[in-house]
């Protein structure tokens, strides 16, 4: 009977692990609910699909504008700026070099000629000297240049104070300056310092008697035009629905381009994403497809919809392949056109792919390879027609290249058969567009490359995460549980070695009889060397461990040496779970020998009471169980059973193995021992068939070597 609210015996309270545990149709659907709402979302908020075109290639086929938009039009914009730079003239300004040599003549001037006093009597060298140090400035940072120039840095609000409207007749040689230049240089100096009208007077006249020489400064004129470019607003051009953008076999430009981006923009604004409708079919679409898969598995793979831990296994690796793939349009979208044309054909599938085919089954990687391939395909803003045959190509040959991995270094060596069998795919797509080998292809080479470098990289480090939640047993754990170094196994082999060479003959037996009616033969082959680590507490007990002629249980009432025999299944979980062994392991150590009877110690205790039924306590001669729950562990029971048995043949041949089979199977049969396993009788007569031929060739007579004499010599 089940406990109230979930409760265990006693008022103790299951843990959510052990809830989840259960595979109660309650938790199965809303696994399938979150994986309905994750692909829903993937979908609805997917970039808008537009055509990829490729600069500088030529166009496969003409495309119409879908909607009404406005892109920046580079070739207006820039016609705009090269309008507004014809208004801009040359800007020249005076020698710099000459005004600092006549700056030290005028010095000496008044040094050497003392006229000066006499023609400005109010002024001191001081004033002089520093009235011809401001002009000096005012002369250096004086600009010249015509009135279309002057008016256009008023436009746009640039400093003019020192610029004046003069364009020189020549440039290459020296003359005096316009009247009107030295007097808007004198008022800008009388402005700049407080200099008496005749001191400046005289400094002026000083430099205006002098012939100058105009050049051009460049550095200023070319700040000015990058300026008034950078002023001048992107222009937009409008579009209209149904106006042809490009046309097939017209080459791909820069403005074709931006407009399919503006274009796909637009398209993405009109999308209505919070409106109720679109929200309702993309998850109507999402629940026609979970709900399509979800019949599949039923029909087809039945122990994946009833089996929460497959079930939510499945759906987690679903939806971090849709991450994935989400943040890898992500990237590509958000960064530059170099890296989108880098970068054509993500390889996503390969992930979800090797993931399922290790931790589930191939042919359950094989359809949802398929089903992500539509997904993916639909959603994503790529070429989708290239995009699914390169990803469906790679997911197949995971596939193919996937089955009997021991090691997880092996991940890399599929991940590099996946790139090599992608390479000739890449080169037919340059084929088809008629180049042997362009930019793109050797983009396509190295981003595939790096997509499948980093797929090993991540399945690998995601493996054990995932082994370890959902508890699943990949052939690469085993074969790491088969490690001679591993602590468990050196304590078998040194501390109790008949039980470990026990465990290694019934390995082989029990990975024969899996393999033969398609059960998993390498778990039960790695099972089996942990199923006894429970003699390690009391090695003397048990036969295998024992000197010759030494028997301890004769010092024992039958019922303490069948408690002492029925502990190491006790001890042995115990140890399990110290040494950290899986679950699976730790349920075949409790189910091994199911609930069945200590016979040898119950026939003695029997005997004891004079073969009275009712004084023998049945119970305390059972093994505490539960009965095997699997395929494997019910076929590790009969191999334990029948192996121990058949030492004690005399004669092991054919007809007395097939008896002894027969009879002792037909016995766990009778006791029940089988009814909670999955086996079929069908299954059982395989198992049957195969154990007697497995122990016959253990059993083989080796021939009797003729014992050596002596050899005579000859005389």
């Amino acid at each position: 009977m089940h406990e109230p609210n979930g409760d265990k015996p006693g008022g103790k309270k299951q843990t959510i692990r052990e809830r989840l545990s259960k595979d109660s149709l309650g938790w199965r659907l809303l696994v399938g609910f979150v994986c309905v709402l994750f692909i829903a979302a993937f979908i609805h908020f997917r970039e808008a699909r537009i055509e990829v075109l490729e600069l500088g290639e030529k166009a496969p086929k003409f495309v119409v504008s879908q909607v009404d938009f406005s892109f920046p039009d580079e070739e207006s914009t820039h016609i705009l700026r090269q309008d507004a730079l014809r208004d801009i003239g040359a800007i020249y300004k005076i020698s710099e070099r000459e005004v600092s040599e006549a700056r030290y003549e005028f010095e000496n001037f008044l040094i050497q000629n003392r006229e000066w006093k006499s023609e400005v009597p109010t002024s001191t060298f001081e004033e002089l000297y520093s009235a011809a140090d401001s002009f000096e400035d005012v002369m250096t940072e004086s600009r010249f240049t015509d009135a279309r120039t002057l008016q256009k840095m008023r436009e746009f609000s640039l400093p003019t104070t020192y610029f004046q409207t003069y364009t020189p007749m020549v440039v290459d040689k020296n003359f005096e300056l316009p009247d009107h230049l030295w007097a808007k240089m004198r008022k800008l100096t009388s402005k700049l310092d407080r200099i008496s009208p005749q001191t400046l007077n005289y400094v002026v006249d000083f430099f205006s008697n002098k012939e100058w020489k105009l050049v051009e400064d460049l550095p200023l004129l070319t700040s000015l035009r990058e300026k008034v470019a950078k002023s001048i607003p992107d222009r937009y051009t409008k579009v209209k629905a149904g106006t042809k953008i490009i046309d097939q076999g017209e080459r791909v430009t820069s403005r074709h381009i931006a407009m399919l981006n503006a274009m796909k923009s637009q398209l993405n604004e009109n999308r209505m994403l919070w409106e109720p409708l679109p929200i309702v079919s993309s998850l109507l679409l999402s629940f026609i497809l979970v709900g399509l898969s979800a019949l599949y598995f039923r029909i087809n793979k039945r122990e994946i919809v009833e089996s929460l831990q497959k079930l939510s296994l499945l759906v987690t690796i679903i939806i971090l392949t849709l991450i994935f793939a989400k943040l890898v349009e992500f990237v590509l979208l958000r960064n530059t056109q170099d890296l989108f044309d880098m970068i054509r054909y993500p390889i996503i599938l390969p992930f979800a792919t090797i993931l399922i085919a290790i931790l589930l089954s191939p042919p359950v990687a094989l359809y949802v390879s398929a089903f992500l391939a539509v997904i993916l395909s639909m959603a994503l803003a790529v070429d989708h027609t290239r995009f699914l045959i390169i990803n469906l190509i790679a997911a197949l040959m995971v596939i193919i290249s996937t089955k009997n991995l021991r090691k997880r270094k092996e991940i890399f060596l599929v991940s590099g058969k996946v790139y090599l069998s992608l390479i000739p795919v890449l080169f037919s797509f340059a084929f088809l567009s008629n180049h042997f080998w362009t930019y793109s292809l050797g983009g396509d080479l190295i981003s595939s490359f790096l997509f499948m470098l980093v797929t090993a990289i991540v399945v690998v480090g995601l493996l054990p995460i995932l082994e370890s939640i959902f508890r699943i047993m990949t052939e690469m754990m085993l074969m790491e549980f088969m490690d001679p170094n591993n602590e468990l196994i050196r304590r078998l082999a040194i501390e109790i070695p008949g039980t470990y060479q026990h465990s290694l003959v019934l390995g082989n037996i029990s990975e024969a009889m899996a393999q033969a009616i398609g059960a998993n033969g390498l778990f039960c082959r790695v099972a089996t060397l942990y199923h006894d680590v429970g003699k390690l507490n009391n090695p003397q007990f048990f036969t295998e461990n024992q000197a010759p002629g030494v028997n301890i249980h004769q010092l024992l009432m039958p019922v303490e040496s069948a408690q002492v025999i029925i502990s190491h299944v006790t001890d042995g979980e115990i140890l399990a779970r110290k040494y950290r062994l899986p679950p699976s392991f730790i349920d075949i150590i409790r189910q091994h020998h199911g609930t069945t009877l200590v016979y040898y110690f119950y026939c003695k205790e029997l005997e004891l009471k004079g073969g009275n039924v009712d004084e023998v306590d049945e119970n305390q001669f059972r093994y505490p169980g539960p009965k095997p729950r699997s395929k494997e562990s019910a076929i590790i029971m009969i191999a334990d059973t029948i192996e121990a048995a058949s030492r004690s043949l005399e004669n092991a041949n054919e007809e007395s193995l097939t008896d002894l089979v027969n009879r002792l199977v037909k016995d766990r049969i009778e006791d029940g021992q089988f009814d909670e396993s999955s086996l079929t009788f069908e299954e059982l007569g395989i198992v049957k068939r195969t154990l007697v031929k497995t122990l016959l060739l253990s059993h083989h007579v080796r021939i009797k070597y003729p014992e050596k004499k002596p050899i005579q010599e000859k005389n």
